[in-house]
């Protein structure tokens, strides 16, 4: 299965747009005030919540039946969600206007326009087509969209999930070790033993840049400073989502089907900063290399590629031709990788890519190709 979000713009007149906006604040408050009942008890049990909050919610707030269990799947969701990223329980506030539409119920496609929920009943919005009839031929499966209100516009962003026949390891054509970093955004290495460089020197410029801007926003304190540090953050964001989006998006077609592309798991947070000193953490940790990889994931799916993750332990430090490990091998400052033991030499991230290549022949069970 993969599963993309398809970011679907609405075109809103002004009347339709103040009930959406009131239907917003309305759920917004909604969770804030069952957050609170949440955070005291630690109960995040549906079924109870029910029974207990469900009549209230409506009467409070005006909501619709399903925009009342909506607001609990949602409360409860987010707390669930900070629980397991390892965070201390602590009270979630819901600050800003949101709305979880589930299909079929609070929204659906009819006649070409969507039909939303709304407190003052179903209004009919008209959208942009471009680039998103793919996804309405009846072969994807639609999921509980947000309604998001951005810069004066109006969009709906779907789950979508689609059943794609996974790539078997035994119709393997090609393999691609990819390493991630910050210096090179992506190398790469295949079984032509052909090298890759995706340089990421603009890249980390722009989002030292961006910290820079950040650090004098927060030193002022005002409103206006303020303002300007979510606008900035809104914008860092979309920047690293474009990036991220060209560079799977050129490996994908550089590649054939029947691809396997070979991934480090950094989901970790030692994963992330082994690559960097402390110094250059930021530009490391908050890098987005977990959006990289379901990027990848979805593309490749739709092309009839595979991406699969391993353990990254000594991937920049295992010598690609006589196997010898030691820390010793790799000169961080310089990016330079030579052996102690055969003194073969190399860019340290095309040796992670290489040895990321041979750990995808060790997944098939395949004898080695290139070197």
């Amino acid at each position: 299965m993969s599963t993309i979000t398809a970011k679907v713009q609405l075109f809103v007149p002004p009347p339709q747009a103040a009930i959406l906006r009131a239907t917003m604040d309305a759920y917004r408050s909604a969770c804030d005030w069952l957050s609170g009942h949440v955070f005291e008890t630690r109960d995040l049990n549906l079924a109870i919540l029910n029974d207990s909050h469900y009549a209230e919610l409506r009467k409070r707030f005006g909501l619709k039946s399903q925009m009342a269990q909506s607001v609990m799947k949602t409360v409860i969701a987010r707390y669930k969600s900070a629980k397991s990223n390892g965070h201390a329980w602590s009270l979630i506030e819901f600050k800003r206007p949101e709305y979880d539409l589930v299909w079929n119920r609070d929204y659906s496609l009819t006649r070409d326009r969507f039909s939303v929920n709304t407190l003052d009943g179903r209004i009919k919005l008209d959208y942009a087509r471009k680039g998103m009839r793919q996804y309405f031929n009846g072969t994807w499966r639609f999921g509980t969209a947000k309604l998001v209100h951005k810069h004066e516009k109006w969009f709906l962003h779907i789950p979508v999930t689609k059943a794609f026949p996974e790539l078997d390891d035994a119709c393997v054509t090609n393999i691609v070790g990819v390493d991630l970093g910050i210096n090179f955004l992506a190398v790469t290495y295949d079984s032509q033993g052909e090298t890759t460089f995706y340089d990421g020197r603009m890249v980390k410029h722009k989002r030292g840049t961006f910290k820079a801007t950040r650090e004098q926003l927060q030193r002022r304190q005002t409103p206006s400073a303020r303002k300007r540090l979510r606008q900035l953050g809104s914008r860092e964001n979309r920047y690293v989502t474009d990036v991220n989006h060209q560079v799977t998006k050129a490996l994908v077609d550089r590649y054939p089907r029947g691809t396997l592309f070979v991934l480090e798991d950094l989901t970790g947070i030692h994963a992330a900063t082994e690559k960097v000193r402390a110094r250059n953490r930021y530009v490391s940790v908050s890098w987005a290399f977990y959006q990289f990889r379901r990027m990848l994931e979805y593309k490749a799916a739709l092309n009839g590629q595979k991406v699969i993750v391993v353990d990254p332990r000594h991937t920049s430090q295992t010598c690609p031709t006589c196997g010898h490990t030691e820390k010793a091998n790799r000169d961080k400052k310089l990016h330079t990788f030579q052996c102690k033991n055969c003194r073969y030499r190399s860019n340290d991230d095309r040796v992670g890519a290489m040895n990321l290549h041979r750990k995808g022949i060790e997944h098939i069970g395949t004898g080695a190709t290139g070197a």
